[in-house]
Parts: C-alpha cells; sequence; structure tokens
C-alpha cells in the first residue's frame, strides 16, 4: 500500500472541508478504495498507485478553485470530482460536467443521483434560467424524481432556505374513505411519492431534522392559501389534478426569492368528470410568458422499468 501526503497550507480548511466536514464525507465516499486521513494542514492518503493518481489530480484540482475563488459549495464539488481529466481548465471542466446534467446532487453513501435522459436534462437547464417550470410527462419519466433532485441541491447549496413539496390530495381512482389517525397521518399517504425521492438524497437521520425544524415542509395543495412562499424551493407534483382556481392560487403564492415546478401528466386526471384540469388551462395561457419554462417528457425518458414504456404504448399515453 503507498501512502500520499499533500499540504493545504495555501488555504483556508474551513472552506474545503465545509464547518461540518461534509466535503470531507463526500470526497471520502468518493474514494472509497482509499484512505484518507486530514490533519491540520496536511492530507494523507494511503491506497494504490493508481488510484492515488487519480485522487491527486481531482484535489489538485479543489485547491485550485479554493485559492482562487475562496468558496467551495457542495455543486463545485460534485462537478470537480465528477469531472474527468482534460486540458481544458478545471473551471471549464465544471461547467461542461453541469452542462451535460450528469449528477444532480449526492445521495446518502455516495449515490449520484442524475439527469438520465435529454428531457431531464432541459429541466436542469431551464430551471436555471427561469423561476417557474411546468414538467409534463407520463408516468416513470423522472420529473417529480428530478424537481425533487434539483430542490434538494440548491438547499445543499444554501441558494435558498426550505424547500415545500406539495400536490393534491385526490385518489387515483378509488375511495378510501376515513383515514385513521392526526392531519398528518391523514395526508401523508397522498405525499409518499415526495417521501420516497427525498429518502433517495437526504440521509435518514438529517431528513428527519429537516422535516422537524420545517426546512422541508410537505403538505396538500390547500395549506398553501394565503400564504407567500419566499426564499424557497416549491415543487406542485400531480398538478393535472388540481383545479383551475387551485393552480392559479398556486402560481400567485410565488415571493421574489422562489423557484417553482409543477410537474404533471395530462393522461393521468384523476378529478370529478364534472371537473376541468388547471393544468391544461396553465399550459394553454402561461406558454408565452418570459420566465416560465415548459419541458414536455416523453417514452424516450421513461426510466422505470423496460416494460413500463410498452405499458405506456399500449394504453396511447405516449407514441
Amino acid at each position: 500500500m503507498n501512502e500520499l501526503k499533500l499540504s493545504i497550507e495555501q488555504i483556508n480548511p474551513a472552506v474545503l472541508w465545509c464547518p461540518n466536514n461534509d466535503h470531507f464525507e463526500i470526497i471520502k465516499k468518493q474514494y472509497p478504495k482509499l484512505k484518507i486521513v486530514a490533519r491540520g494542514n496536511e492530507v494523507k492518503i494511503l491506497g494504490d498507485e493508481h488510484e492515488l493518481s487519480v485522487f491527486q489530480e481531482k484535489f489538485s484540482h479543489l485547491l485550485q478553485h479554493v485559492e482562487k475563488y475562496e468558496n467551495l459549495n457542495i455543486t463545485d464539488l460534485e462537478r470537480i470530482l465528477g469531472s474527468k481529466s482534460s486540458d481544458k481548465p478545471v473551471a471549464d471542466q465544471a461547467v461542461d460536467k453541469f452542462a451535460s446534467g450528469e449528477v444532480i446532487v449526492f445521495g446518502p453513501n455516495g449515490v449520484m443521483v442524475k439527469a438520465r435522459t435529454a428531457n431531464q436534462r432541459r429541466m436542469v437547464d431551464c430551471i436555471n434560467k427561469s423561476d417557474i417550470l411546468f414538467a409534463i410527462g407520463p408516468a416513470g419519466t423522472g420529473k417529480t424524481y428530478t424537481a425533487v433532485a434539483l430542490a434538494v441541491r440548491a438547499l445543499k447549496n444554501k441558494e435558498i432556505k426550505r424547500i415545500i413539496l406539495t400536490r393534491p390530495a385526490v385518489e387515483a381512482g378509488e375511495n378510501l374513505g376515513f383515514l385513521p389517525g392526526d392531519l398528518k397521518e391523514k395526508i401523508d399517504p397522498y405525499l409518499r411519492p415526495l417521501y420516497d425521492a427525498l429518502d433517495d438524497m437526504i440521509p435518514a437521520e438529517k431528513l428527519k431534522f429537516y422535516l422537524e425544524n420545517r426546512t422541508i415542509e410537505i403538505a396538500p395543495l390547500a395549506f398553501m392559501r394565503g400564504r407567500t412562499l419566499d426564499n424557497c424551493f416549491v415543487i406542485l407534483d400531480e398538478a393535472q389534478n388540481a383545479t383551475d382556481m387551485q393552480l392559479k392560487m398556486f402560481l400567485t403564492r410565488m415571493g421574489p426569492s422562489a423557484k417553482f415546478i409543477v410537474t404533471g401528466d395530462v393522461t393521468q386526471i384523476d378529478l370529478p368528470k364534472k371537473q376541468q384540469s388547471g393544468l391544461h388551462t396553465a399550459l394553454r395561457i402561461l406558454t408565452d410568458i418570459k420566465g416560465i419554462e415548459i419541458v414536455y417528457l416523453n417514452g424516450e425518458d421513461v426510466v422505470r422499468h423496460k416494460l413500463v414504456r410498452k405499458i405506456l404504448e399500449a394504453y396511447g399515453d405516449i407514441q
């Protein structure tokens, strides 16, 4: 086993490692075959020669970034660790990596949450340029999952202070009747898909803490009335089950420093037959407004089991 020692005396260790050593933990998970020990202004790494060589190159890029910008957020860290060596400057490598949409956020145990299709990458690009994004597509295209990943990334990078996830409490073709428990226990079944996405992106203990102190809030759409949602990332899921008035109410909650993503599937409307989906209206009248982007996902974006696409084709939801 070989040993490598690297000096970090030129930079502020608190910027490199982050106050809670979050960056150090991400680096260790990215290189599980190496033993990495940081003491003072020195980092000692043990491992085979090839792994040490790769680590040294990436780590030197990190040091260059911190020295130049005196800042390092999680997105920068993940871009640089994930980038391949090239003759391009480090900053250009980071931009190329981000443009490709490869990694949105690192989940627990170093799991990489990626934008895996062209339209998912369009979602990433659009939310960077605009404050409201509609992501419309059939089941299994990753629209909700990608939206939650973008919200978690913004929270990790301290771009916003809170994440708010909401959806209409409409049953999918079944009458579940009376549900026992307090209010949270009654509405949680409707919001389970949002919890599932968060479980993949935030460690269990931290997620529990965020939910308890309301850094992350999950609530039915009806609870949005009368609020101003500012300095937060807000996702409305299953928007096809919102009425015209509900969707108008939701969109007008937006504060000056907020990001909104609305996801929906116009082929899965669960509203009573006499009620029209507000999503159809919104897509028609908001199309040409600057600052609002609409991304349509399709069969090419299905990321579930390969049979899901064939099922959607059989039902005529995609071509």
